[in-house]
């Protein structure tokens, strides 16, 4: 089941067990907020794009009976997030696909998905920008092989009418997710900001948007904290973790 360099760590909040190596990809605090985040269709089908080691598919599990399919273009994390799937014995819910997502619409019908989750690449690419040297941070982290548009335009052709996008990012991109929403008529409906700790300034935020919604109704949320001020994980953060 493990590969030289993986381990297998645990979401005790959901009972999920995932496969993970330093090496190439561990999933971060990012996809526990992103699969805490979004309102779940009971049944149906959801999509998880940039799905990397499928993290935030298999937190989604425990949420909902949907079908959960996941698109992930680098073949390493694409074969652990499968091999997770098989740990978890979720065969039935999830299915993990190597598939460059501008192709998503080949493997799964256009106008179909209730839900959209995406923790997609933050950085711009930038002839001047730094990036990680290994390949696959490289690329899970800067739009090397995808951008913010064409993710938001391909959650759109996947989406039914009403059906939802939810997204993980940075506020430094606040706009440009606004701004690629409203050209993919994608209406924003909630965002909810991330802090470090009370006193720092946001540095995630979490975003969820309705396929043609209207555009009236959109709701800034409470802040989320991440830890408090001795240092220890929020009580909300704590509960994503390890459970109430």
């Amino acid at each position: 089941m493990l590969l030289p360099g993986e381990r297998i760590d645990q979401l005790y909040a959901d009972a999920i067990q995932i496969i993970q190596s330093k090496e190439v990809f561990s999933f971060s605090i990012d996809a526990v907020l992103l699969a805490n985040f979004p309102a779940y269709p009971k049944k149906g089908t959801i999509v998880d794009l940039c799905a990397g080691n499928g993290a935030v598919g298999l937190f989604a599990s425990r949420k909902t009976q949907a079908r959960i399919i996941q698109i992930e273009l680098q073949a390493r994390l694409a074969d652990m997030g499968n091999r997770s799937i098989q740990l978890n014995q979720l065969e039935e819910q999830l299915k993990m696909i190597e598939l460059d997502l501008k192709q998503a619409a080949t493997v799964v019908k256009p106008d179909s998905c209730d839900l959209v989750l995406c923790n997609p690449p933050y950085f711009k690419e930038l002839p001047a920008s730094q990036k990680n040297p290994n390949p696959y941070l490289a690329i899970a982290r800067h739009e090397i092989q995808t951008s913010l548009n064409e993710v938001v335009e391909v959650s759109a052709k996947l989406l039914k009418t009403n059906g939802r996008l939810a997204m993980v990012h940075r506020p430094d991109r606040f706009l440009d997710i606004l701004q690629a929403m409203a050209t993919a008529d994608i209406a924003p409906k909630r965002v909810r900001f991330v802090y470090p700790k009370i006193g720092k300034e946001a540095n995630t935020l979490l975003i969820e948007g309705i396929k043609q919604g209207k555009k009236a109704g959109f709701r800034v949320l409470p802040p989320l904290f991440i830890y408090d001020e001795q240092q220890q994980y929020s009580p909300e953060m704590q509960a994503m973790l390890y459970g109430k």
